[in-house]
C-alpha cells in the first residue's frame, strides 16, 4: 500500500491578547467572511507572520496593531510559545506561536482595523467561551493567570509603601 505524505508548511508567529484600560475587558477580532459550519463568523486573536529580522515581542505589537487598528499597546509579560497544527486549504501547517499580554492606555486614539476584521471587546470568561480555536483559548487563560499575578504584584507593592511610610513616620 503506498502511502502519500503530505508536506508541514511550518512557521512562526506572534500575537497579544489586549486587556482594555479597566483590566475587565478582552479583544477579540471577529472575521465575518470567515464562517464555521455552524453560520457561525470566525473569533479570534491578533497575530501574525513573525519577520525574518523581528523578535516575537516586536513582530507582537506590529500585528496586533495592523490587525486591530490599536495605537500605544504596552506589553505587560511573556506569555510563552506553543505549537499549533492544523490543516486548511487542503495544506498541513505547523505553526509555532508566541503571545504577550498587552493593554491600551486610557483615551489613546486608534485606527480602523483591517478591513476584513471588527474590534469587539468581551469579559474574560466570554473571550474563552466564543474565541473560534482551542489553542487561542489556552492564550487566554495563561493572559488571565498572568493579569491576576500582576494585579497581585501591585496589591503587594502598594502594601509595602505603605509598611514603609507608615514606618517612617514613627
Amino acid at each position: 500500500m503506498m502511502t502519500t505524505e503530505v508536506p508541514v508548511h511550518f512557521y512562526a508567529a506572534a500575537g497579544g491578547v489586549v486587556v482594555d484600560p479597566t483590566g475587565q475587558l478582552v479583544l477579540v477580532l471577529v472575521r465575518a467572511k470567515r464562517l464555521l459550519p455552524n453560520g457561525q463568523p470566525e473569533i479570534r486573536l491578533p497575530k501574525g507572520h513573525i519577520e525574518a529580522d523581528e523578535s516575537p515581542r516586536n513582530a507582537a505589537l506590529r500585528e496586533v496593531h495592523e490587525e486591530s487598528g490599536l495605537n500605544k499597546l504596552e506589553v505587560v509579560s511573556n506569555l510563552g510559545n506553543q505549537q499549533v497544527s492544523f490543516t486548511f486549504e487542503g495544506r498541513h501547517y505547523l505553526r509555532d506561536e508566541s503571545y504577550f499580554l498587552m493593554t491600551v492606555p486610557a483615551g489613546a486614539t486608534h485606527a480602523h482595523p483591517e478591513a476584513q476584521f471588527k474590534r469587539l471587546w468581551l469579559a474574560w470568561k466570554d473571550a474563552l467561551t466564543k474565541l473560534t480555536f482551542e489553542a487561542e483559548q489556552e492564550w487566554i487563560r495563561r493572559a488571565r493567570i498572568a493579569w491576576d499575578r500582576r494585579l497581585q504584584d501591585i496589591s503587594d507593592q502598594d502594601a509595602q509603601q505603605s509598611d514603609d511610610d507608615t514606618q517612617m513616620e514613627q
